[in-house]
């Protein structure tokens, strides 16, 4: 579940505790975060790095550290790091792996599903690693125009193309749907058959609602939290997502349910014509 919203909010969270410390001890519990690559293997490769910076690219967590490495932390659908200052983790059956800094905290790995992974590269290797399968940020220097050039000759439904992370990177499920809502963009939509003026209108809405995303701390929906255990907001500002049958705020119609690319995907039929 966690997308952009919820992983940067992770990163901030998380950045003030994890850099400038040195990884004292590594215990990973489930061999099915490293693989194919063997958990103690793993560990004992990050005893005693040092983080120089926490970042974030699409989905992805990037700890990098001083020696030119980089730990990605893909969350998945269930996956969060937690944090214990106190040096004393909650016991939870859901921790998968602990790190234990050296200035005295721990920060814990914790997925219900197991589909979190975590994966060491060689400073050389980040880039291309990054490279072969994100598209541009949708906060950075990405125009209307630019847009719509990641969209061109796209036959998929909007809603599909947008859920591909080659196209823009971070946007899931719930920002998607958000987004088009605003946009007044029926997701089975042509990808390659906007207009320039749908193109801005979409532009301005996915940045809207990523935006406001951030803001609220993400979306807690069931598993997602922060490291201290609070839980985001951005679920009460809902305009589609999980709404499915419920008036829309715009025009009052209710709100349906189709699916699309395997994805539950709720919209205004009213407003989002197709």
């Amino acid at each position: 579940m966690p997308e952009l919203p919820e992983v940067e909010t992770v990163r901030r969270a998380i950045a003030p505790v994890l850099e400038g410390a040195r990884l004292e001890s590594v215990e990973i519990r489930d061999p099915r975060l490293t693989r194919p690559f063997d958990p103690s293997i793993v560990a004992h490769e990050l005893v005693g790095e040092r983080v120089a910076e926490v970042g974030r690219r699409g989905k992805y967590l990037i700890v990098r550290f001083d020696s030119g490495r980089a730990l990605l932390i893909h969350l998945r659908m269930t996956g969060s790091l937690r944090n214990a200052p106190n040096g004393t983790p909650a016991d939870d059956p859901h921790t998968r792996a602990v790190l234990t800094l050296d200035n005295g905290s721990d920060v814990t790995y914790r997925d219900v599903r197991r589909f979190g992974t975590w994966e060491l590269l060689e400073e050389s290797d980040v880039r291309p690693y990054i490279d072969a399968r994100l598209g541009p940020e949708p906060l950075g220097p990405l125009s209307a125009a630019k847009l719509g050039q990641r969209l061109a000759g796209r036959r998929a439904p909007l809603k599909s193309a947008l859920l591909d992370q080659r196209t823009l990177a971070g946007l899931g499920n719930i920002y998607v749907d958000e987004a088009l809502w605003y946009a007044q963009l029926h997701p089975l939509r042509p990808a390659g058959g906007l207009d320039g003026e749908e193109l801005a209108r979409l532009h301005r809405s996915i940045r809207r609602v990523l935006r406001t995303g951030i803001e609220r701390q993400g979306s807690t929906l069931r598993d997602y939290a922060l490291p201290d255990g609070a839980y985001g907001s951005m679920q009460d500002e809902f305009r589609a997502y999980g709404r499915g049958g419920e008036p829309c705020d715009r025009c009052g119609t209710p709100l349906e349910r189709i699916v699309v690319g395997g994805r539950t995907t709720t919209f205004c039929p009213h407003c989002q014509l197709l």
